[in-house]
């Protein structure tokens, strides 16, 4: 198990991009049953308030960092110690999907889509074959909106395991994709990664924020000036919330030298 420190509940690994995608791509080739969360400020409040969801998050081969706060989070309390020399950096859904899909093309990598709408599905798939000359996308489906049965969740994974894909991306969205994902990755032969909004960001069905904006951490405000009626009440609730309860947390470290680092990401 790889190192990791504890933001509020969640625990995160500490793996550069470059550790994370060299991981995922043994684990895939090795053809080790994983799944990876990217995750964010929203999911690790979420976590916070629901010990299930936590649980899922804490539970996963890799938990990283999507978000630049919780980049700075990890920074506060001890990151910067461990490296020494250098500071833990961002794991971004959508760069690390384009990484995975460009690296992998010289292993004969082959990719499986889980998520989202067939057009966006359609969409995604034209991008990366055109961007990723000779990526192998063994298949892609769009499940439907509402919870799925037992026989539904077992007919997905013997659709994905026949297809031989080493990765699956699994664009549902939190918390759905990470539930999804502790439900079936020990069913599925395949490392399982969450990327949520990647699916629309790559095509560019949905735009992304400036490079300024994401290196600021202003991402979210970007998307929040996108979408307000969908997405006011978790900027303007969680992160006020994760602010507060983040200030706490570095106080306890700083004043106290409480240590939020562990060993393994499951303690």
């Amino acid at each position: 198990m790889q190192s990791a420190i504890k933001v509020l509940g969640t625990y995160y690994n500490l793996l550069t991009r470059e550790e994370v995608a060299r991981a995922i791509l043994q684990d895939a080739l090795g053809r080790k049953n994983a799944y990876v969360c990217i995750s964010n400020v929203h999911t690790t409040m979420m976590g916070l308030f629901d010990p299930a969801y936590q649980a899922t998050l804490n539970s996963s081969t890799y938990t990283v960092p999507d978000g630049v706060p919780i980049v700075w989070a990890m920074n506060f309390l001890g990151a910067k110690e461990y490296y020494q020399s250098y500071k833990q950096d961002r794991v971004r859904g959508p760069s690390l999907m384009k990484e995975i899909c460009d690296k992998g093309r010289k292993h004969g990598l082959r990719h499986y889509l889980y998520g989202a709408k067939e057009k966006t599905l359609e969409a995604l798939k034209k991008y990366l074959e055109k961007n990723y000359e000779g990526i192998e996308i063994v298949g892609y489906e769009s499940p439907p909106f509402r919870p799925l049965t037992k026989e539904e969740m077992r007919a997905a994974a013997d659709r994905i395991n026949q297809s031989k894909a080493h990765v699956v991306w699994v664009g549902l969205g939190a918390p759905k994709q990470e539930k999804w994902m502790y439900e079936q990755y020990l069913e599925i032969n395949s490392v399982l990664i969450g990327v949520g909004a990647a699916f629309d960001l790559l095509p560019g069905i949905v735009p992304e924020a400036p490079a300024s904006m994401q290196k600021l951490g202003l991402e979210w405000l970007f998307r929040f000036y996108q979408e307000p009626r969908r997405l006011w009440r978790r900027y303007v609730f969680n992160n006020p919330l994760f602010l507060l309860f983040l200030t706490l947390q570095v106080l306890s470290y700083r004043l106290f030298r409480k240590s939020y680092l562990c060993e393994s990401k499951r303690q």
